[in-house]
């Protein structure tokens, strides 16, 4: 990539150190945050952004540019100043207001809520798994859509992260992907400032991290000085040129530079510096003693961003337009995939499952994706090395790796990097990513979807092997809480069926769904067969819905999802053989039930029916609220134990005959 201008070092550092007080500045008025890192990296930040990113201030969401990925977001100012002076709507104002209430400047930048931020970083590490993920949608598209003469979509992803980030095992994860992908177009910027908040790192990191990346397959470089603009200026131009392997770029910092005491130092990390500090360090550096000092001339310098980036934007726009002149069809689908929009006949591919079918809703699910991938080409994704088991091998689909990207991934046992991956690909835009394992090892991508949840991206979790009837693998591999854990976090979609039916409907659902993640939830053992499920596909898609209903008005209700509602069909048909007229509810998605109004959840659960049984083989938690203070909960809140599926069932007391006396007491409770 060519330099855009000439490095003119007197300007540079009156840019640099205004990012340096800004940081220091915004801290103190806050009194909270992290001033020394965007201090110690303000020299690279400044090259990056003002040479080698292509980006656009004044077009944020511009489909080609390069990606920047803030992965250590304590240090939110550095980003916040750079956005500010370059000319991305943040007003110095937004600055001064630096973790307030309602401010543009929060404590860790969030995406959709700051122009300019492209991810959520928080949790060390996921910033590095973030940007692997859009490296990967940036080849996958690239490769479906470039065209010789047609380089629509071409552009890097680059990444500061910190020691922090390349200590947590998902940065381990990601990198290891990346590195066997041979994601040319990612470079990570290593802040290597040798500074934790509990002291130096000598005290707990002490590895060789590029020769592990070398490991990992990474072109690794070093700047021994992180001041000297023109070293690093070289090291990001070899970077971008080397289109092989990522490339990490070991950058050597001192923290807090220049601030007499605190440079160097645990207290520059996380703490203000104090006024007699900032004076100090103000007059090192020859700058005014008034906070938020911006001179002209530094706005100006990174305010070129603004018409380099228009006129990047520009030219990309009438490439685009060339492009739709010689490939209309190709272009329709590539502002589709980027627009988010999915084929209008898309669900026509949803396949309809027979009564008589014994399959497990994993089995379901898999056939239900595969006839979905194939009308879905931007439908990206795959299995922690268990798609066999998860059901996740798309039929025909070829491998993404490191020399073609295919439409399925092999994420490897890396769940951490799964996670965080795909959380890249849906905020790049253009895929809709998937990702599969067992439910218990949900706990591994917790932070992941966490974020997913929180940054409103329609990522897609395939979880399987959902009960204790996982059976003989025993209790590390039987989730019990896991449900609950889940649907404790606001703005996931939680979706269990418990029909072959509703389990076509619980892609519908996902694949409907644009401003948050949705987890399926899919059994091992087969689900009883249902011969009116299908008819009932709305109320499926509602979250809930009356699925038998006795012939005469119901006394009491039985409520079920997964695999145990073949037991609440058994249960309430002797039930009203024995006089208790009982009314079965599917229930497989908590949220979209509460979504629906109150009109429609009292049909299906009149308030003045107050006899109900739940069952669900996991913990009762949070059941209380369908089943009232009258009825009963009917889970595991224990571990499990190794033995076959069926045996654990009986053993833990989920069987027809519990179900039918839980039922009976409640009735008799609420006479």
């Amino acid at each position: 990539m060519s330099v855009p201008d000439s490095l003119d070092p007197s300007l540079a550092w009156t840019t640099i150190n205004t990012i340096r007080t800004l940081a220091m500045d915004a801290v103190e008025q806050a009194q909270s945050g992290h001033a020394g890192t965007p201090m110690g990296l303000a020299p690279a930040a400044y090259v990056l952004w003002s040479r080698h990113l292509r980006h656009a201030p004044s077009r944020p969401d511009w489909a080609d540019r390069d990606r920047f990925v803030l992965s250590c977001g304590h240090a939110s100012m550095l980003l916040y100043s750079l956005l500010h002076l370059s000319g991305y709507d943040l007003s110095l104002d937004d600055i001064r207001h630096f973790r307030q209430w309602g401010s543009l400047t929060p404590g860790h930048p969030e995406r959709g809520h700051t122009a300019g931020v492209e991810t959520t970083t928080g949790p060390l590490g996921q910033g590095i798994g973030n940007a692997v993920g859009m490296a990967m949608a940036e080849r996958y598209l690239a490769q479906r859509f470039n065209r010789p003469g047609h380089s629509i979509i071409d552009h890097q992803t680059w990444v500061i992260a910190s020691d922090g980030d390349l200590m947590e095992g998902i940065a381990s994860e990601a990198a290891s992907l990346a590195g066997h992908l041979r994601l040319g177009k990612l470079t990570v910027i290593y802040d290597n400032n040798r500074i934790t908040i509990d002291g130096t790192t000598a005290i707990s990191f002490t590895e060789d991290v590029g020769r592990r990346f070398e490991a990992y397959g990474w072109r690794v470089d070093t700047v021994a000085d992180g001041n000297d603009l023109e070293a690093i200026d070289a090291a990001l131009t070899r970077a971008a040129d080397d289109q092989a392997r990522p490339s990490l770029i070991v950058l050597h910092t001192v923290i807090g530079d220049p601030a007499p005491t605190k440079r160097n130092t645990p207290e520059a990390h996380g703490a203000p510096f104090g006024k007699e500090e900032i004076a100090r360090t103000k007059a090192i550096l020859g700058w005014p003693a008034d906070p938020f000092h911006v001179p002209p001339e530094a706005r100006q310098d990174l305010g070129r961003c603004t018409a380099r980036g228009g006129a990047l934007a520009a030219d990309w726009d009438a490439r685009i337009d060339r492009y739709q002149a010689e490939f209309p069809a190709q272009a329709d689908e590539l502002h589709d995939w980027l627009d988010g929009h999915l084929r209008i006949d898309w669900d026509a591919t949803l396949p309809v499952f027979k009564p008589t079918d014994a399959l497990a809703s994993r089995q379901a699910s898999g056939t239900t994706l595969s006839a979905l991938a194939a009308k879905l080409p931007n439908l990206v994704g795959g299995s922690a090395d268990l798609a066999g088991s998860t059901g996740t091998a798309i039929k025909g689909a070829t491998l993404f790796g490191a020399t073609g990207p295919g439409q399925s991934v092999a994420w490897g046992i890396r769940e951490h990097a799964m996670g965080a991956a795909m959380n890249g690909m849906a905020a790049h835009g253009g895929i809709r990513p998937f990702g599969s394992t067992f439910l218990v090892f949900a706990d591994y991508m917790k932070p992941s979807i966490r974020l997913a949840a929180l940054m409103h991206l329609p990522v897609i979790y395939i979880f399987t092997h959902d009960s204790i009837g996982v059976g003989e693998d025993g209790p590390t591999h039987q989730p019990i809480e896991h449900l609950a854990m889940l649907r404790g976090i606001p703005n996931l979609t939680v979706f269990r069926p418990g029909t072959l039916a509703e389990t076509a409907q619980a892609w519908r659902a996902a694949l409907e769904r644009h401003d948050g993640p949705t987890a399926l939830i899919m059994s091992r053992q087969k689900l009883a067969a249902f011969d009116h499920a299908s008819a009932n596909a709305e109320g499926a898609r509602r979250g809930g819905y009356i699925l038998v209903e006795p012939p005469v008005p119901p006394q009491a209700i039985v409520l079920a999802n997964g695999s145990e509602l073949g037991l609440a069909v058994a249960a309430a048909r002797q039930l009203t053989e024995g006089g208790v007229p009982t009314r079965v509810v599917s229930l497989p998605s908590w949220e979209l039930f509460r979504a629906q109004p109150g009109t429609y959840r009292d049909q299906v659960l009149p308030p003045a029916i107050r006899a109900r049984v739940s069952v669900e083989a996991a913990s009762t938690f949070g059941w209380l609220s369908w089943v009232t203070e009258r009825g009963e909960s009917i889970g595991i809140d224990h571990f499990g134990a190794s033995a076959p599926g069926d045996r654990l069932f009986k053993e833990f007391g989920i069987t027809v005959e519990h179900v039918v006396e839980a039922l009976r007491r409640a009735h008799q409770r609420s006479n």
